[in-house]
């Protein structure tokens, strides 16, 4: 399984085998002894080059879940303690990909730099769990409600969502916004259907706003650009909302608040040792975030002020050690 994996990741079989340091002949012995194992083709010989079968294709999913649980098992009977290897899987949906997974996952990197990532983006809930459901992904990380069937469930985090202007509209708006005064304001958001989008939209029309989507886009990316250029407003994740902030983006919290709870769901048993470190260091890495953001609104400063300077913070301090890393 691990050599058909190599073979899929890398393109072809000369690629695999330099990166698996086996002998080429003996790769491709092993591979072709699968199929008759199997009693199908797993790809398809096309002159000198190798593409996957439908048979191939319904493999990759299983293949990595199989390798998963060896890993896994052992893991059970050895010390991992030192996390020296690995690969984590994981499924999110395309705006919870880079607020806040892309923040775990730099923090995890940091501290376990052997491990490896590989993020599936995908914008609709049905999508993440296909992919967990298959074993081709480990971890998939939604927003509530979670879908628990066949599945294991996990809240996480609550996600503050921000209102995005365009620049030099700060006497524009008051802060925070009322959700109420966003009535005939111009959007820019996603798709309609995706989940964000639709979370959006609900939360508006909770509050009496029939949204008004002057700009629909399919690219997430871009959104921001968008709105920065003067195109109409938005509503992001905070973490974004800094973003838009450097390139002097008028951001304001909203009124009520409005957030999105989130989580993690995987199939039915045991984690494997990487995953379970990066869960639990994603818990850490959000709960540090929401610990100074308080401290800072106790004296009076606002959400959006707060975690501005909390940022600012923990930028420093990334800086400061990755000053560090390069000079020792």
């Amino acid at each position: 399984m691990e050599y058909f994996l190599a073979v899929v990741d890398c393109g072809g079989v000369t690629r695999a085998a330099a990166q698996l340091r086996v002998a080429q002949p003996s790769l491709s012995q092993a591979v072709r002894k699968l199929e008759k194992d199997l009693g199908v083709e797993l790809f398809h010989r096309v002159g000198r080059g190798l593409v996957l079968s439908p048979a191939g294709e319904a493999l990759v999913g299983p293949a990595r879940s199989i390798l998963r649980e060896v890993e896994s098992a052992e893991n059970a009977v050895r010390d991992v303690g030192a996390m020296r290897g690995g690969r984590i899987d994981i499924a999110s949906l395309s705006d919870l990909s880079s607020d806040p997974l892309s923040v775990w996952v730099a923090k995890f990197r940091r501290q376990y730099p052997d491990v490896r990532f590989h993020i599936e983006e995908r914008d609709e809930t049905a999508d993440i769990v296909s992919l967990v459901r298959s074993g081709a992904c480990e971890l998939g990380i939604l927003a509530l409600p979670l879908p628990t069937e066949d599945l294991v469930g996990e809240e996480l985090i609550d996600q503050q969502l921000v209102l995005v202007c365009p620049p030099g509209t700060d006497a524009r708006w008051p802060d925070p916004v009322p959700i109420e005064a966003l009535t005939r304001v111009p959007f820019v958001m996603g798709e309609k259907g995706t989940a964000t989008r639709d979370f959006i939209d609900r939360s508006l029309r909770l509050h009496g706003v029939e949204p008004d989507v002057a700009v629909e886009v399919r690219q997430r990316g871009a959104v921001l650009p968008i709105v920065l250029a003067g195109g109409g407003v938005s509503i992001v994740a905070l973490r974004s909302g800094l973003d838009a902030m450097l390139r002097g983006g008028v951001v304001r919290e909203l009124s009520p608040r409005l957030t999105r709870r989130m989580g993690v769901v995987r199939r039915p048993g045991r984690m494997t040792q990487a995953s379970t470190e990066f869960l639990a260091c994603a818990r850490a890495s959000f709960e540090e975030f929401a610990a100074s953001i308080a401290v800072l609104m106790s004296s009076g400063v606002s959400l959006v002020e707060a975690a501005q300077l909390t940022r600012a913070e923990f930028d420093r301090r990334i800086r400061d050690d990755n000053a560090r890393a390069t000079n020792s």
